[in-house]
């Protein structure tokens, strides 16, 4: 039997939801297995967390828990036949009476179906009309599972931790967008009277990459590049979601213009468009500045000649 999950978290009885989880979020931290590598004692531990937390971090379990209703591995309690409202026990203050009468819960007045109610829990059977044992379906459970763009973009495996404890690898499919699902079916709670377990609900959340930038199925990725390789074209080494490509920069080249990685894109489907911008050095080139100094008084070029016009 699970130890008392109060005891497990290092609360008191009277503590908040916040205190329950923080002391839960604070030694899960501290005996996650990936964290204690080989450390047997340290799963255990981090199994009995997840467990505890499992029943007094759901408002709804913890009242449960609270009233006898759970136990603390949180399966439902037989309701005792000795503890119907009104009811003593056996004995002259209780169940039976002075006189050789039912009082209090075998009162005189009971039912036979109220008798038969009491004698079926004793024995562990519903006897009484209309009593269902019908199977009921476990509860759905809820993840947020954090991943590399790359990682969603061309597929991975990623590991979860069930609230038993269990670790679970999940596939994450090619091109999975950021806020997406997964439904990993039986993987949720387990259900009662032979019902099916709920499921485990998996959101995934994509975080930002540095370099490219998702538009549907494309990648866009903006490439520095100098003012010598805009105008007299140049080979770049460009990377993708696959690895590095080489790019032809055609001679001529202005900052914004975009070219295209055909079936560069998200798992064969897309393309990567690559805006080209182009960057001055930081300290002052000598020898580009006196030539640009020579060639304003040359050639005219207006670059604004045709700006705003359809």
């Amino acid at each position: 039997m699970a130890r008392d999950p109060y005891s497990v978290l290092g609360v008191g009885r009277t503590a908040s939801d916040e205190e329950i989880r923080s002391s839960f979020r604070r030694l899960a931290k501290e005996y996650h297995p990936d964290r204690n590598r080989g450390d047997a004692k340290a799963e255990e531990r981090f199994k009995a967390l997840n467990q505890a937390y499992d029943i007094i971090g759901d408002p709804k379990k913890r009242r449960k828990f609270d009233a006898g209703l759970i136990d603390a591995d949180g399966t439902e309690r037989a309701e005792s036949p000795f503890h119907h409202e009104g009811a003593g026990g056996f004995g002259y203050q209780g169940g039976f009476g002075q006189g050789g009468g039912f009082k209090g819960g075998f009162g005189g007045s009971a039912s036979g179906d109220d008798i038969g109610d009491i004698f079926s829990n004793i024995f562990g059977q519903r006897t009484r009309p209309g009593a269902s044992n019908a199977p009921i379906a476990g509860e759905d459970v809820s993840y947020k599972l954090s991943v590399d763009f790359l990682e969603a973009v061309n597929g991975s495996k990623k590991r979860i931790i069930l609230p038993s404890g269990d670790a679970l690898d999940v596939r994450i499919p090619k091109g999975f967008r950021d806020g997406q699902s997964l439904r990993l079916k039986g993987k949720g709670r387990p259900g009662a009277n032979g019902g099916r377990p709920g499921d485990a609900l998996v959101t995934v959340s994509v975080k930002a990459h540095p370099l490219f930038e998702r538009d549907g199925d494309n990648i866009l990725v903006e490439l520095p590049i100098s003012v010598d390789e805009a105008v007299l074209g140049a080979k770049i080494a460009v990377p993708t979601i696959d690895g590095s490509v080489t790019l032809k920069i055609p001679q001529n080249s202005s900052g914004g213009t975009v070219l295209r990685l055909k079936g560069k894109g998200i798992a064969g489907r897309g393309d990567q468009h690559v805006r080209l911008k182009i960057v001055l050095p930081s300290e002052t080139d000598e020898q580009l500045r006196a030539f640009l100094e020579r060639r304003r008084g040359g050639p005219s070029f207006d670059p604004r000649k045709d700006w705003g016009k359809d």
